[in-house]
């Protein structure tokens, strides 16, 4: 059994600046845990297969297409391929968000 924590992954270097780390990441799907502090946000991007968020822990603003939610924890957002899409946070505690990529993306998400 392989048990992977969080705190003990590097944060990847990402356009987006902020702390990002790989869980999961193989064929079949691709994971990451975001953390996103008070106005931190990833830029509006285009990831090239489905993606789901899972809001772990606070409130997060998805944004899938033209629309923008305010998500509370314990819910799932799915985010089909080729949609822009973001997450920022405009509480005033911090978001973590676990995000999954099905299945791994062999092109790079495009950044606008």
């Amino acid at each position: 059994m392989k048990i992977t924590k969080v705190k003990d992954q590097q944060i990847a270097e990402t356009p987006h600046k902020v702390d990002v780390r790989k869980l999961y990441d193989h064929d079949s799907a691709q994971t990451m845990h975001i953390t996103l502090q008070p106005g931190e946000s990833l830029k509006p991007h285009i990831t090239p297969v489905d993606v789901f968020f899972y809001i772990l822990e606070g409130t997060t603003d998805v944004r899938v297409g033209d629309e923008t939610i305010s998500v509370k924890k314990d819910s799932l957002v799915e985010s089909p391929k080729d949609i822009v899409h973001n997450l920022s946070n405009s509480s005033t505690s911090a978001t973590r968000i676990l995000v999954v990529k099905a299945p791994r993306p062999i092109k790079k998400s495009r950044v606008l």
